[in-house]
């Protein structure tokens, strides 16, 4: 059961595909969050996991982000889309506010951060632009007056699942951070060991605790604020995927994303 493109994300975007049929995927990592639905969108084949599992069981620091993205990719996926839900560290990224960063800071710790973790060769990969470039301009280019999208910014990634203290927040800011999350991490560099062309959407939910605007973030006010503005993303996801360019042959790939391990020796057979 082949698909072109990958979706991580929450459980709201089941109801998405047409038709879905769901995959069981054994991987060299353990089971991922859930079975891989797979169906139709746009015109176009999609593989789609629920990052924290069917019933939101996963907090961050226990999603299998190895295991999801070894099966997107087992079952055919060369491109992902990770939307995820962040809080803004600048004033002007209110809550419903979408950015597509290009930079991303990783502060988690205890996660299990490679696939190339066993004996045998060692894998370094590059990871200076951890975002892929074509999957980025796709994104950008399918903005609408409903949906605009800010060009560009750093993803600190936290380990969660708590939130941040006002110090850290600043901190985050200080450093050059513009919004904070709890998922984009090891999931954006795994997704590069694979040779997978990743981009994330951030969707602003809150005002982090260092914002001097607004409230501190609490749990409910990030949910009630994701359920606001599902929609928007899902219609922003859904021309997306109409338009992303088809991925390349594994052999004939251009981009840099999918370059990513030539010449280099592998110490397991990826799918």
């Amino acid at each position: 059961m082949n698909a072109e493109i990958g979706i991580i994300g929450g459980s709201g975007f089941y109801e998405f595909l047409t038709d879905p049929t769901f995959e069981t995927v054994s991987t060299p990592f353990g089971e991922p969050s859930a079975p891989i639905a797979v169906g139709e969108l746009a015109g176009r084949r999609v593989a789609f996991v629920p990052r924290h599992g069917r019933h939101h069981e996963f907090p961050p620091h226990r999603v299998n982000y190895r295991a999801n993205l070894w099966a997107l990719r087992s079952l055919g996926v060369r491109q992902v889309l990770a939307p995820c839900a962040v809080g803004s560290l600048r004033p002007e990224l209110g809550p419903g506010s979408f950015v597509v960063p290009d930079q991303l800071i990783d502060r988690t710790w205890g996660r299990a951060h490679t696939v190339y973790d066993s004996t045998g060769p060692v894998v370094h990969v590059s990871f200076a632009d951890p975002y892929c470039p074509r999957g980025r301009a796709t994104v950008l280019a399918a903005a609408d007056d409903h949906t605009p999208l800010t060009d560009g910014g750093t993803l600190v990634v936290i380990n969660g699942p708590r939130f941040s203290t006002r110090a850290e927040s600043q901190w985050h800011a200080a450093a050059g951070g513009s919004v904070v999350g709890m998922t984009g991490a090891p999931e954006a560099s795994v997704a590069r060991e694979l040779a997978l062309c990743y981009t994330t959407v951030c969707m602003v939910t809150d005002h982090d605790a260092g914002v001097e605007v607004g409230e501190a973030v609490t749990h409910a006010e990030v949910l009630r604020v994701f359920a606001d503005n599902i929609e928007r993303l899902k219609g922003l996801l859904r021309r997306v995927v109409a338009t992303l360019p088809a991925a390349e042959p594994d052999a004939t790939a251009t981009c840099s994303c999918r370059r990513a391990l030539d010449g280099m020796a592998l110490p397991l057979e990826l799918p």
